[in-house]
């Protein structure tokens, strides 16, 4: 296993700022984490405004770098200063060099290209300044969006896993995409 140290994430794009998640982002968290359109297809349920809390403070906790762990980081627009979703990587708890992403993007703030601005940052900061080999990512069959948004952001489809995940009362279908390090160079 490769050893990856524990540090503060702050990745900037042209408009946003992904950094830790502050307890002074739980109005703009609890928007669209209680929406129930935007949990739709994620591994969580709508929160209410004292597990967005908790949420946000356990994750207060948690710094990139630990085999096995998903941390959470806000994204805020620079502009507004406001919170417009939040993003996850986890590093695999086996080998560190591989990494699995997660978005989560306000319902006020889809269609605007947010979303693969996060997924460029991430895969910039992971694929650049990382050690990392391999970035995976594991989508419901019936997300469109971000199915649209791996495979406009170099992911290819590896897998198709078929009703694997019993989830929010009825049985799932997932899809895996990848990118290795040698095609995301590849594509720059």
């Amino acid at each position: 296993m490769i050893h990856q140290t524990m540090e503060v994430l702050n990745i900037k794009t042209t408009r946003l700022d992904i950094r830790h998640l502050r307890a002074s982002d739980l109005q703009d968290f609890h928007l669209y984490r209680s929406n129930s359109e935007v949990t739709k297809y994620q591994g969580f349920d709508v929160m209410t405004m004292e597990q967005a809390a908790e949420f946000i403070k356990e994750n207060s906790t948690k710094f990139f770098g630990k085999a096995g762990e998903w941390v959470q980081y806000g994204i805020e627009n620079r502009d507004t200063g406001k919170l417009i979703g939040d993003c996850a990587i986890k590093l695999d708890q086996y080998d560190t060099r591989i990494a699995e992403i997660g978005i989560t993007i306000s319902h006020l703030e889809q269609k605007k290209g947010y979303a693969k601005e996060v997924m460029i940052g991430i895969l910039t900061f992971l694929f650049g300044s990382k050690d990392i080999h391999r970035v995976v990512g594991i989508v419901d069959v019936e997300n469109t969006a971000s199915i649209n948004l791996l495979i406009s952001t170099g992911f290819k489809q590896e897998g198709h896993f078929v009703e694997n995940i019993f989830f929010k009362g009825k049985w799932g279908s997932e899809f895996l995409y990848a990118m290795l390090k040698r095609e995301w160079n590849e594509r720059k």
